[in-house]
């Protein structure tokens, strides 16, 4: 029985949707060979589950599913992410890949394929999707959920009534909001004396945030942890 690799905790983590259970099966244990966190889906409802609770780096979603189709669940990713997203169909009509495309898929595949194949594209998207954007101004005020963060004034509010926030926590907020939907690692979180026993108390700090603006602090929607690196706050967009 092949081994599950040991992988880092910043690898890079991929979402497969297939309802295929072998091909999901020999793919992921072959991006887990090469250095991916994968977590399967085996239909467009377990997708948005997963989506919901985790953060991913790219997506891979077949086209022909029963129920709701790649194309669809495609759709609603769009509405408010823009997680890379490589299609996988068994069509062989041009219009099927410009459709996915049009609709926000980043690349396209058509089945059969070579793994190898498979695994250079999911390389070029991701090196693309890392590539430094041009440098732009925070914004004053952010939402996320029914909160609003006011930049400048380092305001909480929530459906226009002031949230109580420490000094500590408006300084953490606003460095998450400097890179909105990014992963803000402990160290720098901890403050400019950042140090080791600094970075343990940035946890402590991060929950009592959390349950201010979480509704089950526990499972966070907004300030997710980026395992084994820090947080990021899901804005909106």
């Amino acid at each position: 029985m092949n081994k599950v690799a040991v992988l880092p905790d910043d690898a890079p983590h991929i979402l497969l949707v297939d309802d295929d259970n072998r091909i999901r099966a020999l793919l992921s244990r072959y991006l887990n060979e090469h250095g991916y966190r994968v977590t399967m889906a085996e239909h467009a409802a377990s997708a948005r589950q997963r989506i919901g609770a985790l953060a991913f780096d790219l997506l891979i979603v077949d086209v022909m599913m029963p129920g709701e189709n790649g194309l669809d669940l495609t759709r609603w990713i769009r509405n408010d992410s823009s997680v890379p997203i490589l299609m996988l169909t068994a069509r062989g009509d041009p219009n099927d890949r410009i459709q996915g495309l049009e609709i926000g898929a980043d690349d396209y595949l058509a089945k059969p394929f070579e793994p190898r194949e498979l695994l250079l594209r999911i390389n070029n998207i991701l090196k693309r999707a890392a590539a430094p954007a041009p440098a732009e101004p925070v914004r004053d005020v952010l939402t996320f959920g029914d909160f609003t963060f006011h930049v400048a004034r380092g305001e909480l509010q929530q459906g226009g009534e002031t949230v109580r926030i420490t000094e500590r926590e408006r300084d953490m907020l606003r460095l998450l909001v400097e890179r909105p939907r990014e992963t803000v690692d402990r160290l720098a979180l901890a403050g400019p004396a950042g140090d080791s026993a600094n970075e343990r108390t940035v946890d402590v700090q991060i929950n009592r945030l959390r349950r201010k603006i979480e509704k089950d602090p526990g499972n966070p929607v907004y300030l997710q942890t980026v395992r084994g690196t820090g947080y990021r706050l899901m804005v909106d967009m």
